[in-house]
């Protein structure tokens, strides 16, 4: 079956003006205006008109498995359901394990991950977990990336974190290696992906491999960048050097006590501060359990992350000025190419067929396209 959308507003995430969109065996065959197709043809015709049509998001960081813990096994957050992703638009995600490495498994992951592939999202892991020596699949990191076809790099490692493994120097060299190595071999990108915590030293560990190793600055993804003041502040200068920032996007504005920034407000400042919009990523961290802890690292509260917040921290970017081709890129193209994930997060010929039509009026999700097929 083929379907053409017709007459939508296409941002790719740019601008393309009104044009028609055919969708062939799961990707784009065609862009453009007055195709003819014949009147009896296996074709499903779509108007688009008044529409925007934009990219399926991709979300660089889920736990869909759940997380957490850190209060006690009352306070594990469940797994998230395919649907749920598709809903909030997002067409393709990375997996990783949280906090708990111990109860929670890599191989839980992958057959959550290939759940969600069948219900029609492109879903991806990190294999790896939050503390050093890190969990693997098959014995190691390399031939996870090498042997898994789902695995792309490693995370999600924790440092500066009270409840990271205090991981040296080396240790995260020798990481950061072996992905990057087993990443070249498999034609991944072979990323490392860390979470960054609460700990004054911030940004330090990456900072020491970019300038103490060879390992290339796109191989070292930080996340959480948003959480307080120091590490924000840190992050201005990674981006503004060309490292990836990536902000987390499931923040609840009434628990901004501590100076973590909402998403949307810590990329307009990222913008104003002059590092590269193509630097920049939003993630959900889905299903991940958001603690807050008193000084003395004892926990005060849990919620839970929500896979609507990427485009709802859109929406907010949107409100506050922010271009909405800038506001697509940090959901869609970004994270993808922070990924290698060649096919996704752009709408061009021989793309994937993962796409939203868009209220233009109040930007909400009417269709979601994935894999040529709509999904909701």
């Amino acid at each position: 079956m083929l379907t053409l959308i017709e007459g939508a507003e296409i941002f790719s995430p740019v601008p393309l003006g009104q044009q028609d969109l055919l969708v062939a065996d799961g990707r784009i065959a065609w862009i453009g205006k007055g195709l003819d197709v014949p009147a009896n043809g296996p074709l499903a015709r779509v108007d688009g008109r008044g529409c925007y049509l934009v990219p399926g998001l991709v979300d660089p960081l889920a736990h869909i498995t759940g997380g957490g813990g850190e209060g006690g096994f009352g306070f594990r957050t469940p797994e998230l359901a395919a649907e749920e992703a598709l809903r909030a638009g997002v067409t393709t995600l990375v997996a990783a394990l949280g906090t708990d490495s111990l109860t929670r498994s890599p191989a839980q992951v992958l057959g959550k991950v290939r759940e969600f592939r069948a219900a029609g999202v492109s879903a991806f892991m990190y294999t790896g977990s939050y503390h050093l020596p890190v969990k693997t699949l098959t014995g190691s990191v390399e031939s996870d990336i090498m042997l898994i076809p789902e695995v792309l790099g490693v995370g999600e490692v924790a440092i500066s974190d009270h409840r990271s493994s205090a991981p040296t120097h080396h240790e995260l060299a020798r990481l950061a290696s072996e992905a990057r190595v087993a990443g070249l071999l498999s034609g991944k990108s072979g990323v490392s992906f860390f979470h960054l915590g609460d700990g004054r030293g911030a940004l330090a560990p990456l900072r020491a491999l970019r300038d103490e190793t060879d390992i290339p600055l796109r191989q070292l993804y930080p996340t959480h960048c948003n959480r307080n003041p120091w590490l924000f502040a840190e992050a201005i200068y990674w981006g503004k050097a060309g490292g990836w920032v990536d902000l987390t996007a499931s923040s609840f504005p009434e628990l901004l006590d501590d100076g973590e920034r909402l998403a949307a407000d810590a990329l307009v400042e990222l913008l104003a501060a002059g590092v590269s919009a193509d630097r920049i990523s939003f993630s959900s961290d889905a299903n991940a359990s958001l603690p807050r802890f008193d000084g003395e690292g004892r926990l005060i509260e849990m919620r839970c992350g929500q896979i609507g917040s990427l485009w709802q921290e859109l929406i907010q970017a949107c409100a506050k000025g922010v271009a909405l081709e800038t506001a697509l890129s940090v959901v869609t193209s970004n994270p993808a190419r922070a990924l290698g994930l060649a096919g996704k997060g752009s709408i061009g010929v021989g793309q994937d067929a993962d796409l939203l039509l868009v209220d233009p009026d109040t930007l909400a999700i009417t269709r979601v396209m994935s894999g040529g097929q709509w999904r909701v």
